[in-house]
């Protein structure tokens, strides 16, 4: 039974670690695009939502996705899909597209904003380090509180 007080944390500090690691690179892949200097028209070819959430007493939450496509400066067609976005991008309008060039383009449509986008990462990753620190603490307080309770109990 002690095993549950030590995988369910370990599993919720593995999947925060995991989340961590993403939001650290999606951040740096949109800092090379914006510092990359290349830029392309697009065109937004497709918006899209989805919902989540609404499950009995939960809260919904709808994200807008948008799909886009341009051409590199090297002739190359590049299609992606963007989360998040100006909700006044509707298909058929074009855009400014900011890639990175290499092996695998990365690119956005969003218009440079390293000031929101450093908070909104080191927001994201200090909430999941207070949720690796607190099961850190959990597991640790347990450890210690199934020790006391062994040693009054003479095992």
């Amino acid at each position: 039974m002690d095993v549950v007080f030590y995988v369910v944390p370990g599993l919720i500090m593995t999947v925060a670690v995991f989340m961590a690691y993403r939001v650290v690179r999606r951040w740096l892949q949109i800092r090379s695009a914006w510092n990359s200097g290349l830029t392309a028209e697009g065109r937004c070819l497709r918006t899209f939502t989805t919902v989540s959430g609404g499950n009995g007493d939960t809260s919904v939450r709808t994200t807008l996705h948008h799909v886009y496509e341009f051409i590199t400066h090297d002739g190359r067609v590049i299609r992606f899909e963007e989360d998040g976005g100006r909700a006044t991008t509707v298909e058929g309008d074009y855009v400014t597209v900011h890639y990175a060039d290499g092996r695998q383009v990365v690119a956005t449509a969003q218009a440079p904003s390293r000031v929101r986008q450093a908070v909104i990462a080191v927001g994201m990753l200090a909430f999941l380090g207070v949720l690796v620190v607190f099961c850190a603490g959990f597991m640790m307080t347990y450890t210690k509180m199934s020790a006391m309770a062994s040693d009054v109990a003479g095992f």
